[in-house]
């Protein structure tokens, strides 16, 4: 009898172990790798992006680390001082990444004073990266990349990661998470560039 009640403990803890729900958007979650995914054309399709905003991290100056640019140059965080400075973190495996890009070139061509870094955390580099910014057709953002990841491991971070640096190289705010880089939430968030 005992034999019998564990099994039937045994199948009824088996059987709620199957239950399947829908998990919310993570910042690092993954899609089979393709050259240039699309994002969801229909909205109703995925939920809105909504990153999580942190301003623990206020004043500290950029980390070191370097990437390339899009012609190849080692460059640092440093070389863009002087002028507000949004860094985008993300890859072409990177599903809330490949969302929010359309918004982040658009948000780049609607704010001149603030220049907008994509870097690529593809370890692969310009072999995956330029496929997708071709099939895409971004026509503010340029392919900077950072293919030993220095940068999001140095920051500890899942993707995407947006950070604002002010014109001294200092951090104002970041965004874990993807986010509508064209709404009025993420407009009054680089409003705050100086």
């Amino acid at each position: 009898m005992r034999s019998l009640i564990a099994l039937l403990l045994i199948a009824l803890a088996a059987g709620g172990c199957d239950r399947r729900s829908s998990a919310p958007e993570q910042a690092n979650e993954t899609a089979t790798p393709v050259e240039a995914p699309a994002a969801p054309t229909n909205t109703a399709e995925a939920p809105p992006l909504e990153g999580q905003l942190d301003r623990s991290h206020k004043g500290e100056g950029a980390p070191p680390a370097a990437f390339k640019d899009p012609a190849g140059k080692s460059v640092t965080l440093a070389d863009f001082k002087g002028k507000p400075l949004i860094l985008n973190l993300w890859a072409t495996w990177c599903v809330p990444c490949i969302r929010e890009m359309p918004a982040l070139d658009a948000m780049a061509g609607d704010t001149p004073k603030v220049q907008v870094l994509a870097v690529s955390q593809d370890l692969d580099g310009m072999a995956k990266v330029r496929p997708f910014f071709d099939a895409h057709g971004f026509k503010h953002l340029e392919p900077y990349l950072d293919s030993g990841t220095a940068l999001s491991t140095g920051f500890g971070a899942n993707l995407p990661l947006t950070i604002l640096y002010d014109s001294q190289g200092k951090e104002v705010w970041r965004v874990a998470g993807g986010m509508d880089w064209t709404g009025a939430k993420a407009r009054a968030l680089v409003a705050e560039a100086s």
